[in-house]
């Protein structure tokens, strides 16, 4: 991916392929005569081998395009490892005839967005945007399809080494337990497998890479006889068809990727290895068993399988290892297949003080248990429920829809397969995954793996020996240099038309604001809503205004020990009562304690929309406040904050907020609270909140879906017959003095191969009138992708995987905040940059750079009411801030009247790098000493115990 949040690559396949198996079986026309549920789509193949799927969608004026080229990992060579991801980030660098850094920049200005991922199987690229711009889409991505490789230097590519090196660092070499999956790569496969090495590659192979090795693998991989292109939106099928010859026609077929059968390893014997963890603070156990690919069979079942054993409060290893023996906080257990293998994965990170003995022990007698209870139909009906409500979420939007279709097509050469896929889901039977278990799993060689803190091998499994593992000595960190390297003319490919010309835009699309409608119960709820009847689905949230804000400075953490315990059964149900009647709804249902507000968050199928409310109702009205769960919650949480402290940017955002906040402010505290507190937190404690906090008076209800106001307001009639309301009075708490001049905090991780960084200061509130010009003037500088941060941190320097800033949204004053993640010897230069960045910002922009902003901006809100969960989220925001219905209108007019001075007059009020804080969290050693260079003052060592108070 180029974006800076992503999902470690292989997993994000695994993820994104499982849920190819639940999410597109609902029509979105009328239904077949044989009652089964189905996509449409028109599938054909070019002269030049590029296979095309359309599908249209015209419930919004939207588009996704995605092309999927089945190359990923697994058609590298040894020595020759992360190509295929680092070719996905070349190919956002540019073509022949789009200019470095454009092809971001036009996709923004039209109020698109684009991405792409690598696995070890596909590399995929997609744009989702406003259906006015399809042409100039399918200009940019046949440009870089036929017309890319001459486009690249030696200087783009040793930038993009850079980033990819960057990124590994921030997901892998500086994250804790980050080297796993690579640990488990090189154990599980055979040496030369496809799977024995990771998508993102080794930092030598990234550093050696030529461009001759790129050019031969784009010769090999890239050409269109090897790709799916899908577009599903609101176009016409028949009009789209010629644009699509005319850009993608001439494009000529090259290399070839052969079809590969199964090649799932076989252990021999178990093996068993651990490694010192330079990050973690408590140890982490791994199993593995080698399984079938994706789409066979038994995969279905090993999906059942995993989620029964592990997901749950009914599962053997929720009940052995979290309830009885108090393990652990949480069982991670999920079937992950690929093409040509899957991977049946098991992790349980431990609590404090417990040795991976324990653990191993643990996850045998929850074996021995499932053995011995077995299963009934009603639990493998309790699966296929949540499966069921999955496959609907899955298809709310046009993203979801284009992808699925490219992976059916890619890996099965039927896009229609969905059909298929639903059934065998269906077919799952209790057998099936007994049989399973038996066959794969039960008394199989399995890989384990023991992540331990560093100087504490005593607490790895026994028999196990250390794992070859290659760190990165962060005094001579991996690059490659760039700045002599200089760009050469480009050479162009001929083509039938001129392709510098960039095709214009049809007019924008009519953007409709849902309707909304609203209620006022008697007892004081508010109620907001929008009928949406796309799918058969609702989303729900009941707010309650206060959240962590009520909490008291001297026992910090008590709202999220509220939320985490509040939904763990009824008065007259059991936790796992509650939780199968749920799951047997196909409904979901959470509680989460947000700064400002408690929330209680669901979705349901519509046939259960009645259903769900009143378990929702039961469990706000009758709650039960289990002494066990609290036990539980209080464990898990005092993990949470411990594990916290070993993350670089999680310990940055902390210190951060309590800089900011201070310590008599309670944002100055980490949401969960601190290991003391937690210890000294009671049931009473969450009683007595509850009693002062959780009132009609402060609550409301916002809900989009397949309901209408009538249906809502009848399930909604329990709430205001049994509830009655009590004042709620709003914490407030005093602002800290932001500071005159700018002040550098350093807070030292031994070891870290990455600085984190934050800056900002107590800005403004989301319903303060100026926040949607702070908004506008934000996005230029670090708002975007193509931001002034990111490109020159990201794209010109090549020194961070990402750069963004933005003014966060709240009812009180909220803070401004720029960030980043750099290579660690690059702390000082970031920090410069920031500075004469926001320095330089602060003299103006260009009309032209004003329009940038203007129509990226306002023509992104095409894009902005395509789900449920989006729906209810633009009701959120509405009725939190008390804005009107048409307040996305209002916010739009803002921002087409802005001028350049009035951009001017903004920036000179809300970014000013001489009074914020600067937060950097990294090697003291290393780079301490010189960010006295930076020009902001001498940087202050903090004690880490500012963080536990």
């Amino acid at each position: 991916m180029k974006k800076r949040k992503r999902i470690p690559v292989r997993l994000l396949f695994q993820l994104l392929s499982f849920t190819a198996l639940l999410l597109t079986v609902v029509s979105c026309g009328k239904k077949p005569a044989d009652d089964r549920l189905k996509i449409s789509f028109e599938k054909y193949t070019m002269p030049n081998g590029l296979e095309v799927v359309l599908h249209e969608d015209h419930s919004d004026p939207v588009i996704s395009y995605a092309i999927m080229y089945h190359v990923g990992s697994s058609r590298e060579v040894p020595g020759r490892t992360g190509f295929a991801h680092l070719f996905e980030h070349l190919l956002f660098s540019g073509s022949e005839n789009v200019p470095s850094g454009e092809f971001d920049k036009i996709i923004e200005s039209m109020g698109g967005n684009n991405n792409g991922f690598t696995s070890e199987d596909v590399t995929t690229y997609y744009e989702i945007f406003p259906k006015n711009a399809l042409e100039k889409v399918l200009w940019l991505e046949s440009d870089r399809m036929g017309f890319f490789i001459n486009s690249i230097t030696p200087r783009l590519m040793a930038i993009q080494q850079n980033v990819v090196q960057n990124e590994k660092r921030q997901s892998v070499d500086n994250e804790p337990y980050g080297f796993t999956l690579d640990v488990i790569s090189k154990n599980l496969y055979p040496k030369g497998h496809p799977y024995s090495w990771t998508v993102i590659g080794e930092m030598e192979d990234l550093k050696n890479a030529s461009l001759d090795d790129v050019k031969q693998f784009y010769e090999n991989f890239y050409g269109p006889n090897n790709a799916t292109l899908v577009l599903a939106g609101d176009f016409r099928s028949d009009s789209v068809k010629n644009m699509i010859t005319k850009y993608f026609g001439e494009i000529k077929s090259h290399g070839e990727s052969t079809q590969r059968s199964s090649m799932v390893p076989t252990l021999e014997k178990p093996v068993r290895v651990y490694h010192e963890d330079n990050f973690a603070n408590v140890p982490e156990l791994t199993m593995v068993w080698p399984v079938v690919p994706q789409y066979n069979d038994d995969a279905y079942a090993l999906d059942f399988l995993a989620r029964l054993l592990a997901s749950g409060k009914k599962s053997p290893m929720y009940k052995v290892l979290i309830k009885e023996k108090k393990l652990t906080s949480a069982t991670d257990l999920s079937n992950y297949s690929s093409e040509l293998a899957g991977m049946f994965f098991l992790s349980i990170r431990a609590n404090e003080g417990i040795g991976l003995n324990e653990i191993e022990k643990g996850i045998n007698e929850a074996f021995a248990r499932f053995e011995n209870d077995g299963i009934t139909d009603r639990d493998v009906e309790r699966v296929r429920a949540m499966i069921e409500r999955s496959f609907y979420n899955n298809i709310t939007s046009v993203y979801n829809k284009s992808l699925q279709l490219a992976f059916y097509n890619t890996f099965l050469n039927d896009p229609g397969y969905i059909e298929k896929d639903i059934e065998k889901i269906k077919a799952v039977t209790r057998e099936d995954i007994m049989r399973v278990y038996e066959k794969y799993i039960k008394g199989k060689p399995v890989v384990l793996t023991s992540f331990v803190p560093k100087g504490r091998t005593d607490m790895a499994a026994e028999n196990s020996v250390p794992a070859k593992v290659t760190e990165e000595d962060i005094t001579k960190a991996t690059q490659v240099e760039i700045a002599e390297l200089s760009d050469r003319e480009i050479q162009k490919t001929p083509s039938s038309f001129d392709r510098t010309a960039e095709p214009p835009a049809g007019p924008d699309p009519e953007v409709k604001v849902p309707e909304v409608w609203s209620a006022d119960l008697s007892n004081g709820i508010k109620v907001y809503g929008i009928t949406n009847e796309e799918l058969p689905l609702v989303e729900m949230r009941l707010v309650f205004d206060g959240g962590i804000r009520q909490d008291s400075l001297g026992l910090p953490g008590v709202a999220s020990m509220v939320a985490r315990v509040l939904p763990q059964g009824t008065r007259n149900r059991t936790p796992e009562e509650l939780e199968e009647e749920i799951e047997l709804l196909g409904s979901r249902i959470s509680v989460s304690a947000g700064r400002e507000e408690m929330s209680m968050n669901a979705g349901a199928l519509s046939r259960n929309f009645g259903k769900t409310v009143s378990l929702m109702k039961e469990i706000i009205l009758e709650p039960r406040w289990d002494s066990s769960e609290f036990a539980i919650a209080q464990r898990s949480t005092r993990n949470s904050i411990l594990q916290g402290e070993a993350n670089p940017q999680n310990v940055g955002y902390q210190l951060f907020n309590r800089i900011l906040y201070g310590d008599k402010n309670i944002y100055g505290y980490n949401s969960l609270g601190t290991k003391v507190s937690i210890d000294r937190i009671n049931i009473d404690n969450l009683k007595q909140w509850y009693d002062s906090n959780i009132s009609p008076s402060n609550a409301s209800f916002y809900v989009a879906g397949n309901v209408t106001k009538e249906e809502v307001l009848e399930a909604l009639e329990p709430f205001e017959k049994e509830w009655k309301e009590h004042k709620v009075a709003i914490k407030s708490y005093p602002v800290k003095p932001q500071p005159g001049k700018p002040e550098l905090y350093f807070y030292d991780m031994k070891g870290s191969r990455q600085s984190v960084i934050y800056i900002g200061y107590l800005a403004l509130s989301r319903d303060n009138p100026d926040y949607p010009k702070a908004d506008f003037i934000n996005y230029r500088l670090g708002g975007a992708f193509t931001s002034i941060l990111n490109q020159i941190l990201r794209e010109q320097k090549g020194y961070t995987y990402g750069a963004s800033s933005g003014f966060a949204e709240m009812k009180s004053e909220a803070p401004f905040i720029a960030s980043t993640m750099v290579r660690s010897d690059a702390t000082l230069e970031s920090l410069k940059i920031f500075v004469e960045e926001m320095n330089k910002y602060r003299q103006g922009i260009s009309e032209e750079d004003l329009q940038f902003i203007k129509n990226s901006m306002i023509r992104s809100n095409a894009t902005r009411f395509e789900t449920n969960s989006a729906l209810t989220g633009m009701l959120y925001t509405m009725g939190k801030y008390g804005f009107p219905p048409d307040f996305i209108k209002k916010e739009e007019e803002i921002i087409k009247n802005m001028t350049v001075e009035d951009h001017y007059q903004v920036v000179q009020k809300y970014i000013d790098p001489q009074k914020m804080y600067f937060i950097v969290v990294g090697d003291a050693a290393t780079q301490l000493k010189q960010l006295e260079k930076v020009g902001i003052g001498k940087p202050e060592l903090v004690d880490k115990k500012i963080l536990d108070m």
